[in-house]
Parts: C-alpha cells; sequence; structure tokens
C-alpha cells in the first residue's frame, strides 16, 4: 500500500480553491440558459434566457470595442453555447465564469454603439430575458428622402408586415412549424410577384428573424416608405384544431366581429410584450384622447381597407378554404394607421395540423401569395394614386364592354362619350354586326381627345 504524504503548505491552496469554487456554487442563484442574436436593418438584438430576474452590470470598453456584461448570482447552463453572428455588429461573443459567483459575458463589437438594456418578465414560452439592442449610429435608418418622380409615374408603394419575429415565433403548429418563418416567406413573395408588375415597389416591414413592434411597423409604413397600403401576414392558431381556413381583417374602433377576431386580435397586440419593446409604455395618460382623435380620421381610410380585404378575400377563395365570406374586424394595433388603407390577412391556422402541413410547403406558400398579389392589384388599379405610373397605364387602357340585347353602337358610342368610328376602329367591325353578348374594346379619350 502506497502512503501519500501532503503537507500542510500544499494542500492550503488546495482548500482555498475549494472554499471559493463552494462559495461560487451557493452564490449562484440564477442560472443561464441561453444566448441569442437577432440582427435586424435598425439593430442587433442580444437576448440572455435566465431562470430567474437577472441580477447585471454592464460597461463598455473601447480599444477594442466591447460591451461586458456581468450577471451576479450566476451560473452558466450545463452545454450552454454561443450562437453563430453574422460579424454587423457583434463579431464574438465570449464568457467565462469569475469570483463570487459572477459570470461574464463579452460582446466583441465591430464598432461604436448606442445601447438599450432592458429585461423582460416572462411571458408565453419565455421565462426571465435580458435584452441589449445595439444600434450602431452610422447605420440608423431615418425617414427616407425619396426623389420625386414625375407626375404619372411614381410607383405605389405596398408595405408588406411578415407578422412576429426574432423573440416573438408566433404561432407553433404541427411538427414545431413556427408562424414567423412561414409568413415571412409568403411575404417574400407576395413582394416578388408586385415588383415583377410595373409601377410597384414593395417595403417590407420585416425582412429577417428579428422583432419590429407594433406601431414601429405602422411608422416604418407611413413615415420611412410613404406607403399607399398595407399589409400584415400571418398564420395564426387557435384553440379549436378544427379551425382552419384564410380570414382577413381590418380594423374595427367599435369591437370585433366575432369571437374568433376579438381572441386573434388579444393574441397579436400581446406581441409587443413577447417580442420586447424596451421602457416604451403601453398605458399613456393621453391614450385616450389620442384614440378618439384616431377614429375621426380614420373612417375614410377604414372604407378602403374593408374594400381592399374584400377584393382580398375573394382571390383568396379562388385557390383556398375561407373561413368568412366577408371581411372581418378587431382592434389589433397594427392596422391603426390613420391615413393608409390597411388588412391582416390570416393565411390559415397552425394548430390544424393538415392547414399547417400545407403552409409549410413552397407551393402553397406560392399560391397564397400569389393570390394576395392579385388581389392587391386588383384594388389598386381600380383605385390608382392619381400621380402614379398604374393610373397612368389603367387611363390608357380600352374598357371591355358587353353587349346587352337592345343597344347600338350609336347609343353606345353616347353613353362613353366616344365617336363611333373610334370604337368601329378599335374593334375593326361594322356597326350594323354587333350583337348582344359580344365584347367591345371601347378606347378611352384624353383631355385632348
Amino acid at each position: 500500500m502506497k502512503i501519500v504524504v501532503v503537507s500542510r503548505s500544499s494542500i492550503a491552496p488546495l482548500i482555498g480553491l475549494f472554499l471559493v469554487f463552494s462559495a461560487s456554487l451557493a452564490l449562484a442563484e440564477n442560472r443561464l440558459n441561453n444566448v441569442r442574436v437577432h440582427a435586424g436593418p435598425q439593430q442587433t438584438r442580444v437576448v440572455l434566457d435566465t431562470t430567474e430576474v437577472p441580477d447585471f452590470r454592464l460597461e463598455t470598453l473601447t480599444g477594442p470595442d466591447r460591451l461586458v456584461i456581468d450577471l451576479r448570482n450566476t451560473e452558466p447552463a450545463r452545454g450552454l453555447e454561443h450562437p453563430s453572428l453574422d460579424g454587423l455588429v457583434v463579431s464574438r461573443i465570449r464568457s467565462a465564469v469569475r469570483p463570487r459567483g459572477t459570470y461574464r459575458v463579452v460582446l466583441d463589437l465591430t464598432r461604436a454603439v448606442e445601447r438599450n438594456v432592458f429585461s423582460l418578465p416572462p411571458v408565453a414560452d419565455y421565462g426571465h430575458r435580458l435584452v441589449i439592442d445595439l444600434d450602431a449610429p452610422a447605420a440608423v435608418v431615418r425617414q427616407r428622402n425619396l426623389a420625386p418622380r414625375p407626375a404619372g409615374e411614381r410607383d405605389v408603394v405596398v408595405a408588406i408586415d411578415a407578422g412576429h419575429g426574432g423573440e416573438d415565433p408566433g404561432a407553433v403548429g404541427d411538427g414545431g412549424v413556427y408562424e414567423k418563418g412561414v409568413v415571412l416567406a409568403i411575404s417574400r413573395k407576395v413582394a416578388a410577384i408586385l415588383e415583377d408588375r410595373a409601377g410597384y415597389r414593395v417595403a417590407m416591414v420585416r425582412d429577417g428573424d428579428y422583432y419590429v413592434g407594433l406601431r414601429t411597423r405602422i411608422e416604418i409604413a407611413r413615415e420611412r416608405e410613404r406607403a399607399d397600403l398595407f399589409v400584415s401576414i400571418h398564420a395564426d392558431a387557435f384553440r379549436l384544431a378544427s379551425v382552419s381556413g384564410a380570414s382577413v381583417y381590418a380594423l374595427s374602433t367599435a369591437g370585433a366581429t366575432s369571437e374568433s377576431a376579438r381572441w386573434l386580435a388579444d393574441r397579436e397586440n400581446q406581441s409587443d410584450l413577447i417580442g420586447g419593446v424596451g421602457d416604451v409604455s403601453l398605458a399613456s395618460h393621453s391614450e385616450d384622447v389620442q384614440e378618439a382623435i384616431l377614429e375621426l380620421s380614420m373612417d375614410q381610410t377604414l372604407v378602403h381597407s374593408l374594400e381592399v380585404g374584400a377584393i382580398v378575400l375573394e382571390a383568396l377563395g379562388r385557390v383556398t378554404k375561407v373561413r368568412k365570406k366577408q371581411v372581418e374586424q378587431a382592434g389589433f394595433v397594427v392596422l391603426k394607421s390613420p391615413d393608409v388603407p390597411s388588412i391582416l390577412i390570416e393565411t390559415g391556422y397552425l394548430s390544424n395540423p393538415a392547414e399547417a402541413r400545407r403552409l409549410r410547403t413552397d407551393a402553397y406558400q406560392t399560391k397564397i401569395a400569389r393570390a394576395i398579389a392579385d388581389g392587391l392589384d386588383r384594388y389598386v388599379r381600380t383605385h390608382p394614386p392619381p400621380d402614379s405610373l398604374i393610373a397612368a397605364l389603367v387611363d390608357a387602357e380600352p374598357v371591355r364592354h358587353v353587349i346587352r340585347r337592345g343597344e347600338t353602337m350609336s347609343g353606345i358610342a353616347a353613353q362613353y362619350r366616344v365617336s363611333v368610328n373610334a370604337i368601329q376602329s378599335a374593334n375593326r367591325v361594322d356597326a350594323d354586326r354587333i350583337r348582344a353578348g359580344d365584347v367591345l374594346l371601347i378606347p378611352r379619350i384624353g383631355p385632348g381627345g
């Protein structure tokens, strides 16, 4: 038997190390479960998931630029890994256990940043979170200075808002499909279809996996992009798995038109709590006054919202099942733009297993996207902004007139205030050869015609 003799002087450092380690464990009342990064066009968000309310200290250092976050009384979860990075703002994430139960996370930065740090309480599927929003001053997006185009040539701007994103996954469907991913894919397809047509410019409110506050979505559409239309695309869930079909919603200032509309609006309006909007207060003392003024200014906008919604719903009904044959209304925050016709489209319900499987496929997403784009295009061509290229194109198109029994060429010419010769020339027909059911192209006559 081999006996190892350890001197008092050699064991003392080991005892000290053991005591420090034990104290560290005793102080660790919190645990860091995950580190996540969402990179958006305006900011990069770093999220630290903790089991309890984070107790932290931050320090910004230069040479090189970095942000140090010390989490007090915190230990890392076993196997904790750092996420991959795009390197736009954060180039690397490092971490280490520090004395007295502190766990340090270091964000190596590519440049100096403005920071906004706040903690969020548990909500939905999330626990406690420490959120660090990093804005690069040079990259802050301000109102776009769009160069004016000659009258009759400007594009119609359609703002497409892919719901949820980043911290807010939206509904989670059968097989783990996330709403935020499905609707971003559909939104991109709608954008591509519209931009392939003359006279459109599409503004993507969200074009990546990051969260945008509900009222910020409105601001982006109205103030930055000067949108003519706002379309928010979703694929939600309902408490009954049997519910399926597409739906279209417009704003209601007097309450929801159905229980499901009210339920969905409540879910969507909580997105800011899930996605995290920092210290923004959702309860302002002047909110009632602001809402009253808002409602008065929205009457005409709501009329157009209901009309574009009805046209899009009809287009969707040609390619998929729709839940209701009319546009429903509810108090969605994201639809509260006072001067931009706005609709919210539920492309289907991820809580329905069959519909969730369809919504995951590229073919079905394309079919839905094309129906949405066709509906929007039909509305715009019916109500084109007077100074737009589409208005000029529509004015140049002939009107299609279906001849009714008893009508004459001269009567039709008088109805449209054009000459008989103009109609005959456009259709290459004689006046005595028209009959009921035929279609005549009626040429438009400009101001000098």
